[in-house]
């Protein structure tokens, strides 16, 4: 059998932690490779060892058949190795053209042919059916395009072995599908992709084979076709996975947070939120569902403080917290895991233990007459990352940046329930988490609710909408088109709501 890419016996060390132990990893031609794990198992750093970012202590890699050294991305890009990373590298100011060139750059003599690259790159871009505009601006589109714009400069470079790193953990469901078919066109064309992931769904849907690594070692490769959901899991994770979520009928309480009437505008200074209103009670986790960018994000920073309301009122514990500080919104009882981690999660050249008491470093016993209490501090983080399972090479002292996206998020989870906040305000709680910390999130969101708190839960996965909701309210183009009680409705139903179809009957 002739493969394209063999990574053979590759073994790779950071301080502290062993990343990949002894792992091999095959790639045929004109096949789709799932590589899945838990976060933080490695798979990230397997594929920055192939794409030269990272050299291995041991073990070999063969490009068609040829040892090869290599040394830097530059050197993959010649072999024909393209990759699209979790977080894209695109200048946000840039055109596409003048991002996917960047480093190759056309020149007619010793002057820049930005027409010839911008023609090229609206073939490429109709040949494989990824309707870039190579003259808009990176910061004008949407992540689903930015992500192209990444696939383009692949195929500018003419690779031949692209490599996707989660590429979903920021579509909207419309958008994967796209990208499904996307991968499927890059397949018929002869290309070889392995596809970073931990979306069991999504490896049924496209992968050909998967390599399931763990804890830094490889379990095993399996005939996707052959196996279950279900034994894929318990291969990334160790143990069964229950995906179903186990939870007794709720019983609300007194209302904590009241939206009323508010309107909130958006970036693009037009209301993003219209006369919107609704109620989180004691002991319940009441859902936003709604496609990306139909108000979720106002209504949020609405509530955060992180948006000014253009008019209505928003009242906690029956206090009104309209226009009153960020600062003071925390120390009433709210807490918030964001949708972006990296920009609004962690301070990200911080260590850990700094991360975790971001919200409460200036009070006992984190701070005395001004002095910081470094013990308090570790031993505050210690206890956080130890219940959230958050992995890093050297504990609460590893800096944030170090720590893969999924850890990030466990450590932003964990950071925000430690407060035990009267409001939990969860949005995307398990984008880029492996279906064993899925499983766990899920079950201290449940908890978390049957304490008495109020939970408002805004997520883009149906499934989880409708598993962890007691009510789920259906946001469209800005305005509340209904709610529904979960265990009244399906995905259908919100679905049709979803897409802007009344609904008569509210709850």
């Amino acid at each position: 059998m002739s493969y394209v890419v063999e990574m053979l016996n590759i073994r790779k060390e950071f301080p502290g932690i062993v990343a990949n132990d002894n792992i091999t990893l095959t790639l045929k031609k004109g096949e789709i490779h799932a590589l899945l794990g838990e976060n933080g198992a490695g798979k990230s750093t397997l594929m920055g060892v192939l794409f030269g970012m990272y050299q291995p202590e041991q073990g070999i890699i063969k490009i068609r058949e040829k040892e090869v050294k290599i040394t830097n991305p530059n050197v993959a890009n010649n072999l024909g190795i393209g990759m699209v990373h979790q977080h894209f590298k695109l200048v946000e100011n840039f055109t596409v053209t003048e991002n996917i060139i960047l480093g190759s750059e056309p020149l007619k003599g010793i002057v820049l042919d930005i027409d010839k690259a911008a023609k090229r790159i609206s073939e490429l871009s109709k040949h494989y059916g990824l309707n870039v505009d190579p003259h808009a601006r990176i910061e004008d589109i949407s992540v689903g395009m930015q992500q192209r714009v990444e696939i383009m400069k692949m195929l500018y470079r003419e690779a031949e072995v692209l490599i996707f790193d989660e590429p979903t953990a920021v579509l909207t469901p419309n958008e994967i599908e796209e990208l499904m078919k996307i991968m499927r066109n890059l397949i018929n064309e002869g290309k070889s992709i392995i596809i970073i992931t931990h979306k069991l769904k999504e490896i049924k849907a496209v992968a050909d084979r998967c390599t399931v690594i763990r804890r830094g070692k490889g379990i095993g490769t399996v005939n996707v076709k052959e196996t279950s959901e279900a034994q894929m899991a318990e291969m990334m994770v160790g143990r069964e996975v229950n995906f179903k979520v186990d939870k007794k009928a709720s019983t609300p309480g007194d209302v904590v947070l009241q939206i009323d009437s508010v309107s909130v505008k958006n970036n693009r200074k037009v209301m993003g939120l219209k006369n919107f209103s609704i109620e989180v009670r004691k002991g319940e986790i009441v859902g936003i569902a709604g496609v990306e960018g139909n108000g979720q994000s106002e209504l949020v920073e609405a509530i955060t403080g992180l948006r000014k309301v253009e008019s209505g009122k928003i009242l906690l514990n029956e206090k009104e917290v309209t226009q009153i500080p960020i600062r003071e919104r925390i120390e009433s009882g709210i807490g918030h895991i964001p949708e972006d981690r990296q920009k609004r999660g962690l301070v990200l050249d911080y260590t850990l233990e700094n991360n975790m008491v971001l919200e409460v470093y200036n009070k006992k016993p984190f701070a005395n007459y001004g002095l910081m209490n470094g013990a308090a501090i570790k031993n505050y983080a210690k206890k956080i990352l130890e219940n959230f399972d958050v992995r890093s090479g050297e504990g609460g002292v590893s800096i944030a940046r170090t720590l893969s996206g999924g850890n990030q998020q466990k450590a932003i989870i964990g950071r925000e329930m430690e407060l035990d906040p009267d409001l939990l305000i969860a949005v995307q709680p398990t984008r880029g988490l492996d279906v064993g910390s899925i499983e766990y999130i899920h079950k201290r969101l449940i908890e978390h609710r049957d304490k008495g708190k109020a939970v408002l839960l805004v997520s883009l996965e149906l499934d989880e909408i409708l598993q962890l909701s007691d009510r789920i309210a259906i946001v469209n183009n800005g305005e509340l088109i209904g709610t529904v009680n979960a265990s009244e409705t399906n995905e259908n139903e919100v679905g049709l709501m979803m897409a802007g179809v009344n609904k008569e009957r509210s709850v």
